[in-house]
């Protein structure tokens, strides 16, 4: 036992020392790692900003699960997290060797390093691409292969590592057990890994819904008023968000991990699938003029169920705010450091 809490503590400080290095963005992942390293395990909604053209076109963004003291045999298979480590993001992806989920180490998912010391406080697109490559060559080459130059390929491969590079994820975290690990692992490492993605009723925020029902059952749903039936990031949070108001247990908590500062184009908010009808003049207008029916319905589904404020309190300490051990808030008791993250309002 003393052996295990001078290796958490280790863990601990290392956690402090790599928020330093890396600011605001590490402050947050520090937090996380330490989180991950001590006794209590979480599981956490990672609600991803849109970004880029598609972005502009579809604003629902993407959404993908953290499991803290889940990790990956492979990038298709899992295992429980050993001592040191720091567990996986897991989502469902489109056109990756036809596989519908991938697990991919936190750290990588979002700075495609295996080391959190070795992230870059800036990035432009070049950089961006010379470290998921980097990376994708160690580890990803069953997923992504070189092309025929053996050069970097293209694909929605380049989902999988270097997320913060390109967006900011927005989390809600809640805790979870040894016996809900257990059995997460069991389920998805029997099931068939087969891809069948489906805008409407098969996409990433659809798996997010089956993963978190595993550890909560029945907490998210869809919102046949706000979204139109599909299952959206935004409303994947807003039910685990009421679930935690609901069940105080779980101790629901918020963070926020920017997008790494650089010449890379900023993200986009989130919306829902009324909420974004409703705020796009290119696309309320015309249906204003077609069908004033439809459209006051839209508004009036935006109004009543489509609404979400992100908590604006969900701070990003800095180094010096963890001076008293990690989780230890200023001004405040101590907390666990998986909860250190602003709690939902």
């Amino acid at each position: 036992m003393k052996r295990q809490r001078e290796s958490r503590v280790r863990g601990m400080r290392r956690a402090c020392a790599w928020g330093w290095r890396l600011g605001r963005a590490g402050a947050v992942l520090a937090l996380l790692l330490a989180g991950a390293a001590s006794a209590g395990a979480s599981v956490a909604l990672l609600m991803e900003e849109p970004y880029g053209d598609l972005g502009a076109f579809d604003p629902t963004g993407h959404a993908a699960v953290y499991l803290s003291h889940v990790c990956a045999a492979s990038p298709i298979e899992l295992r429980e997290c050993q001592p040191g480590e720091f567990g996986v993001v897991i989502s469902r992806y489109h056109r990756i060797e036809g596989y519908d989920w991938i697990a991919v180490p936190l750290i990588p998912y979002l700075y495609s390093v295996e080391d959190a010391s070795e992230v870059p406080v800036w990035v432009d697109k070049a950089k961006v691409a010379g470290l998921r490559d980097a990376y994708r060559r160690e580890h990803l080459e069953m997923l992504a292969p070189d092309d025929k130059n053996g050069g970097m390929p293209d694909g929605d491969w380049t989902q999988l590592v270097g997320s913060a590079y390109d967006r900011t994820l927005h989390g809600f975290q809640v805790k979870s057990t040894a016996e809900q690990d257990a059995r997460f692992i069991a389920i998805f490492n029997d099931r068939r890994n087969k891809g069948h993605f489906n805008m409407f009723f098969h996409n990433c925020a659809d798996f997010s819904r089956v993963v978190l029902d595993i550890y909560l059952p029945h907490a998210v749903h869809r919102s046949i008023v706000a979204d139109l039936g599909m299952t959206t990031p935004k409303q994947v949070a807003k039910s685990l968000v009421k679930y935690g108001q609901k069940h105080p247990e779980v101790e629901m908590s918020a963070f926020v991990i920017p997008q790494v500062a650089g010449s890379v184009p900023r993200s986009h908010p989130v919306d829902g699938v009324a909420e974004s009808l409703v705020k796009s003049k290119k696309y309320l207008l015309p249906m204003a003029v077609l069908s004033p029916e439809v459209t006051g319905a839209v508004v009036v589904a935006y109004l009543a169920k489509g609404r979400m404020k992100l908590p604006k309190d969900a701070v990003v300490f800095n180094v010096d705010d963890l001076e008293d051990g990690p989780g230890h808030l200023p001004g405040g008791d101590p907390v666990e450091p998986a909860a250190a993250a602003a709690p939902m309002r």
